[in-house]
């Protein structure tokens, strides 16, 4: 477990934001959830301005949520874990905001999500909700395979799936590929069957609406729909290679989470599978064992900065 300060009066605010919500709970010292908030996407490569309303959204609500006054959100020591903050660019970006809790410790929702699912211990995690990623976290070191971002990399997300059916969906309305159970449902996910309409429906669109064509993908793979079952084991086989890399490091614990993960997890390489676990907690309460982490280590050395915390845990 994450080491606690000894002070009991401390609330904690773990704070999860990716590509499609930004989810925020308010935990005691004890780690008791009291309140729960959620709002919109929260990756800083798709919006600054986007990411900071989504996180004070969602925290406002988790306080709310808790019975507690507004006023209560400047007195929350907040452990942020964000999509996109592994690149050091956003990373200071995000990590120079004037932000309106008490305290902030900024992270990766990699390295938060581990922790969450590990309960604060060793080990490593698949992410496969709107984007993919795997991360592990074993002897104080982390280690990073894929996360690219949407669409240059997150190949098996709910994102990937979704592009691939829109490609294949447009070359089987001009012809160029069989008709399937996939198409039909597409088009009704769409409401066209005018390949223009398509264009002009997804172009220019977040990842986050990408991911919402997964669903279509995955029910009609679990249908046998041929053209589906293809895309799915094409995205689950690059899910186990990330698997494989992290096991590597021989991680005590893997786990998958994101809202795609369930659904995944029967396509995957037999072995990967067998070492899949459930996560223990949830990434929110993940970003609030990184604020107990991070506030014992600056109490620890009074001469080490906030910022050279969060180095060392982003970067081992």
């Amino acid at each position: 477990m994450v080491a606690l300060r000894d002070s009991r009066d401390i609330l904690y605010v773990g704070v999860d934001g990716g590509g499609s919500k930004c989810r925020a709970s308010v935990f005691d010292a004890n780690n008791r959830l009291l309140g729960t908030g959620v709002s919109g996407p929260a990756n800083p490569l798709h919006g600054y301005a986007q990411t900071i309303d989504s996180i004070v959204r969602s925290a406002a609500l988790a306080v709310a949520d808790a019975g507690m006054p507004a006023e209560t959100l400047g007195e929350l020591v907040a452990g942020v874990g964000l999509a996109g903050v592994n690149m050091p660019r956003l990373y200071n970006e995000m990590n120079a905001w004037a932000h309106p809790f008490k305290q902030m410790f900024l992270t990766t929702d990699q390295h938060s999500a581990c922790l969450g699912a590990h309960r604060g211990g060793d080990g490593a995690v698949i992410i496969a909700g709107t984007g993919s990623v795997g991360y592990s976290w074993v002897n104080g070191r982390s280690e990073i395979v894929g996360g690219h971002g949407f669409p240059h990399g997150d190949k098996g997300s709910g994102a990937w799936l979704g592009m691939e059916a829109v490609k294949y969906l447009l070359m089987a309305m001009e012809g160029l590929a069989a008709e399937s159970m996939l198409q039909r449902e597409l088009q009704k996910a769409l409401g066209t069957d005018d390949p223009y309409d398509v264009i002009e429906t997804m172009a220019g669109k977040p990842s986050s609406q990408y991911a919402k064509l997964a669903v279509p993908v995955v029910e009609c793979a679990e249908a046998d729909c041929p053209v589906a079952v293809s895309i799915m084991r094409d995205g689950a086989a690059y899910i186990s290679d990330l698997a494989e890399k992290l096991m590597e490091s021989n991680p005590p614990r893997l786990a998958m989470i994101g809202g795609l993960a369930p659904r995944l997890k029967p396509w995957l390489k037999p072995h990967v599978a067998e070492r899949v676990s459930d996560p223990l907690d949830p990434p929110e309460l993940g970003c609030a064992y990184f604020a107990q982490y991070s506030l014992a280590a600056l109490g620890e050395s009074e001469s080490r900065s906030a910022d050279e915390v969060d180095a060392k845990a982003l970067f081992g």
